[in-house]
């Protein structure tokens, strides 16, 4: 099964409030294992940036001046995102509101939400009055987020696949690869030896045995 995880850095909160797109991070997940395709693109947001979302993610006007728009990575977006895939993201909400706006402001089909699976929402509810940030996940999880001193698209949804797959039940023994591949087939060799079941039917002289001490039991409680 293919899943996308995905992350974007914006000017705010409200695109109907002029805010946009200046960042955005996924990360292909294949049967739950990351398969080192990626799509990362910044793009010019044609406006200011506010010093509280600058402090953010210290994506300023000069840089990102530079930056393609939107809408010339938008397709490219689309078909990374596929027809299908369920869409990770953390506080999915945000996210699928923002890259709607702007496929929609560039002509472009939006996401249905039906698409998103919102990891704040899974962390609630399995961890019901604990923090949910990705920072708070990281930690529970002991994921390394050391390079994480500011907020990144890339990075966060790489943060986030690692907390994706602790959340639905963490990484199995069975999914070692690479260097590992020799302790698995070495496991994948060893012989199941079957024993054949013992009777457990009592003899004459259990039955007795067991008869006599019943005779001690007063007042048991499987009379009462």
């Amino acid at each position: 099964m293919r899943e996308i995880v995905l992350d974007t850095e914006t000017t705010g909160f409200d695109p109907q409030q002029g805010h946009r797109v200046v960042e955005i991070g996924c990360i292909e997940l294949f049967n739950h294992v990351p398969t080192g395709k990626t799509f990362h693109k910044y793009c010019n947001p044609e406006r200011d940036m506010p010093a509280e979302a600058f402090a953010v993610h210290g994506l300023g006007e000069d840089f990102l001046r530079g930056q393609p728009l939107f809408a010339d990575i938008g397709e490219g977006l689309v078909e990374f995102l596929g027809d299908e895939a369920p869409i990770i993201a953390h506080n999915a909400e945000f996210d699928m509101r923002f890259v709607n706006f702007e496929l929609g402001k560039c002509g472009l089909a939006k996401l249905p939400m039906t698409r998103a699976i919102d990891t704040v929402m899974m962390a609630r509810t399995k961890f019901p009055g604990a923090p949910a940030s990705l920072d708070a996940l990281c930690k529970r999880f002991n994921i390394d987020n050391g390079s994480r001193t500011l907020h990144g698209a890339l990075l966060d949804a790489q943060l986030l696949a690692e907390v994706y797959l602790e959340l639905i039940g963490g990484r199995q023994a069975g999914l070692m690869l690479g260097e590992n591949a020799a302790e698995e087939a070495a496991l994948a060799a060893i012989e199941i030896v079957h024993r054949v079941a013992r009777a457990h039917v009592a003899s004459e002289a259990e039955l007795a045995t067991h008869a006599e001490f019943l005779k001690k039991v007063t007042n048991p409680i499987w009379l009462r």
